[in-house]
């Protein structure tokens, strides 16, 4: 792979509830919001080729660096440093009001798909439309220590990994090598080199970063407690309420945690209106791995924010 790899620059920065976000923007100020989201252990490059095309698409663009991660910085010290799934939605609220934007269209994977899926579910009234890889995230704490089958296990190795003090020595010491026994899992058919990881894995420099992740896979294998501050807005995700803005969820056929699934198997938590689709050769990382795929997904998404409350299998 070429050693010269493109990047989202150059990065803003703004102060949003408890953080200091660094964020990329492109596109036409004026258009409609698009706030891309990565997971964990990404960055913002996920949406390396995504951004420029919504960009050119007409989108307004905003691609942010999670709590955690690159140079994003919490403004008090005396914040706790949780990675809860609450935490990550509120962030993206947040985000929203800092910029000034009434109604934007989430998507994102991983982490960055939690946290769109929490923002939508808890405030519908922000969020026009979701793309949401893996289909619904909102985690099912109270149920998290009941056993999948073995293969699926085995692909979470690190969330328990992570709940012991050598998993927290291990992430300090080699984040990156965490990184990539993870993506190799995660996307068996994604050729990525080492330039690539290289470039993720400098977000991973971030002096919060092993904290915020330590704490999220603690808290949602109920190992630990999530801040006060997200009290209430947990109790209302233990509930696992429906998304009811318009949905695409895309799942990659060659995800080797996630395996695809239909339509119908997808659609048990979204009211609204619902569009499926399987993408072919894509893995966990999916806007990297698909970007032509996820940019469609998220002009499909855009289409459905006046469709009727329907679920459309396509």
């Amino acid at each position: 792979m070429n050693d010269r790899l493109e990047r989202l620059a150059p990065l803003r920065r703004i102060r949003a509830g408890v953080l200091d976000v660094e964020y990329f923007e492109t596109g036409p100020a004026a258009g409609p919001t698009v706030v891309l989201l990565h997971g964990f252990p990404y960055d913002i490059h996920s949406y390396v080729e995504v951004a420029p095309l919504l960009g050119d698409a007409g989108f307004r663009v905003v691609v942010p660096h999670l709590r955690g991660h690159g140079g994003t910085r919490f403004v008090d010290r005396t914040v706790p440093r949780t990675g809860q799934q609450a935490a990550l939605g509120q962030d993206v609220v947040d985000l929203l009001d800092a910029l000034g934007i009434d109604r934007a269209t989430l998507a994102g994977y991983d982490w960055g798909g939690r946290a769109a899926c929490v923002a939508a579910a808890l405030h519908p009234e922000r969020v026009s439309a979701l793309v949401l890889v893996n289909g619904y995230l909102v985690q099912d704490i109270r149920s998290s220590m009941a056993p999948l089958s073995p293969d699926l296990e085995a692909g979470f190795w690190y969330f328990f990994y992570f709940l012991t003090e050598r998993g927290r020595a291990g992430l300090v010491a080699d984040p990156r090598g965490i990184a990539e026994v993870i993506w190799r899992r995660n996307s068996p058919e994604w050729r990525f080199g080492d330039a690539e990881l290289d470039r993720a894995a400098e977000a991973f420099a971030n002096p919060d970063f092993v904290d915020v992740v330590i704490h999220s896979y603690r808290h949602r294998l109920n190992h630990v407690d999530g801040a006060p501050d997200y009290l209430r807005h947990e109790a209302a995700l233990a509930k696992l309420p429906p998304i009811t803005v318009p949905t695409v969820t895309l799942d990659g056929e060659a995800d080797g945690n996630f395996p695809a699934r239909d339509a119908a198997d997808v659609a048990v938590h979204f009211t609204g209106p619902h569009v499926h689709r399987r993408v072919p050769h894509a893995g966990h990382n999916l806007p990297r791995e698909a970007p032509e795929a996820f940019v469609e997904a998220v002009r499909k998404a855009a289409s459905l924010a006046g469709a009727d409350a329907t679920t459309i299998a396509a």
